[in-house]
């Protein structure tokens, strides 16, 4: 799966690691749902972390269609109530 950082390039991931990667989003979700900004933006981090180290990055020069793309890192939690609703950016 083919997972998109804005602001910081696509990376690789194994399908193994999509279902930690979905429980993340999913708890992400939740948080927004309440409205807890610090807490948000501690599990968004480790979602974007996640990522980074179980993901290889793909090199810059090939494009591949991203599976799932996570916004940048400077979201903020307004932002993030559009974004992360129902199932959140990974498909169950």
């Amino acid at each position: 799966m083919i997972v998109r950082l804005m602001g910081e390039g696509q990376f690789e991931l194994d399908k193994k690691h999509m279902d930690e990667m979905n429980r993340i989003d999913n708890n992400i979700v939740k948080i927004v749902n309440k409205g807890d900004e610090k807490v948000f933006k501690s599990e968004f981090k480790k979602l974007t972390n996640y990522v980074r180290k179980y993901g290889k990055p793909v090199p810059h020069e090939v494009i591949k269609p991203s599976d799932v793309i996570v916004p940048p890192s400077d979201i903020t939690l307004e932002e993030a109530k559009k974004i992360f609703s129902g199932e959140g950016l990974v498909p169950d």
